[in-house]
């Protein structure tokens, strides 16, 4: 696990109020090659998927693209798929977080994050072979998805 997160962090207790986030893992292809997004923030010590709160009004849909705009900056999103739904602590252990992560495909390569006090600009890699995430149920996500991912995005190309 990575720096600092174990087990703890995903074990709820009883009295822990929830709240529901959404995000997404964003791709390109490249030749036969599928890259991933990856994401730098401050206060992580490593890559992070883009994520975050749903405003009022918003759907998750709505808010993992709000969310990807903000953190990484990407703004041409074709949703690919649901990638399901993962739960932990938030960053300072205070609140549950389910957050639900979609499938994106973009044509973008080098974009700024709308919220660049925070976020550094993302930087692309090979769905096979990227460093490891900050969040462990993040690089699970990627990893227990690799399949689906790569082929909802070679289905895409084709369109």
């Amino acid at each position: 696990m990575s720096k600092g997160i174990d087990e703890s962090w995903y074990v709820r207790p009883p009295d822990c109020p929830a709240q529901d986030s959404a995000g997404g893992v964003v791709v390109r292809r490249e030749g036969e090659h599928v890259l991933v997004s990856l994401s730098t923030q401050d206060g992580y010590h490593s890559y992070v998927l883009p994520k975050g709160h749903v405003d009022p009004g918003e759907d998750l849909l709505q808010a993992a693209i709000r969310e990807i705009e903000e953190e990484a900056g990407f703004t041409h999103l074709l949703m690919l798929a649901e990638l399901g739904c993962c739960e932990r602590f938030d960053y300072h252990k205070t609140c549950w977080k389910r957050t639900h992560y979609f499938l994106f495909l973009t044509d973008q390569i080098s974009v700024q994050p709308t919220d660049f006090d925070r976020h550094a600009p993302p930087e692309w890699f090979s769905l096979d072979d990227h460093p490891a995430l900050f969040w462990p149920e993040q690089q699970e996500l990627l990893e227990h998805n690799r399949d689906l991912i790569r082929s909802r995005v070679m289905a895409a190309a084709l369109l």
